[in-house]
């Protein structure tokens, strides 16, 4: 779809939000709406979000979908993943799931626009910024991995967004970092049972 590529070259979505604990800035889901409307309008496409709940284990995943449909009825579709809290101090039930919808609604329009939010300390979700900074050690480059809770985010997205075994195994051994993480292996496990060995 050549709109979408007008599309991304042109959009700039400035980080609108500013977080005063972590002191850094981010972007909105918001964020990247406003910025995209013109560039819609011009391109004369349409944009739709939906959000689907995805029980995975004992976990509920809140999956977003990112519609980008031109005047050719062509469509441009990305999914994205955020699991949902089971407390938030302050916030109740609705909340959570609102703050995990436009959480994974970000990431759907991040991929399907090619926002790179690797910078953001709002991806990290650390509030520390000196360890937001520093890359993921990798296995062979130390004896206890380290990834961030946005890579273990994004790696368990990846996961549930497989449409084969192939795709399942490139993910699993893409993330030998994760490989004894309950959530990453439960995840696995669940999909595995979708695209089992053969």
């Amino acid at each position: 779809m050549k709109e979408l590529v007008t599309i991304q070259q042109k959009l700039k979505a400035p980080k609108g939000q500013f977080n005063k604990f972590g002191s850094y800035k981010y972007r909105s889901c918001e964020d990247i709406l406003e910025s995209v409307k013109p560039i819609l309008t011009e391109t004369k496409c349409s944009l739709t979000l939906s959000d689907e709940m995805v029980p995975v284990g004992n976990r509920i995943y809140v999956k977003a979908t990112a519609t980008l449909t031109n005047e050719k009825g062509e469509k441009e579709i990305v999914t994205a993943f955020a699991r949902e809290e089971e407390t938030k101090k302050g916030m109740d039930g609705s909340q959570i799931t609102g703050a995990s919808s436009s959480y994974a609604r970000k990431y759907a329009l991040n991929g399907l626009f090619c926002i790179d939010d690797t910078k953001d300390s709002d991806a990290t979700n650390t509030h520390d910024k000196e360890d937001a900074q520093q890359p993921a050690k990798t296995p062979a480059s130390m004896k206890n991995p380290v990834y961030t809770s946005a890579q273990l985010k994004k790696a368990i997205a990846d996961m549930l967004a497989v449409k084969s075994r192939a795709e399942l195994e490139k993910v699993w051994y893409g993330n030998p970092a994760m490989q004894n993480d309950k959530e990453f292996v439960n995840a696995c496990m669940e999909m595995g049972k979708i695209y089992p060995a053969s």
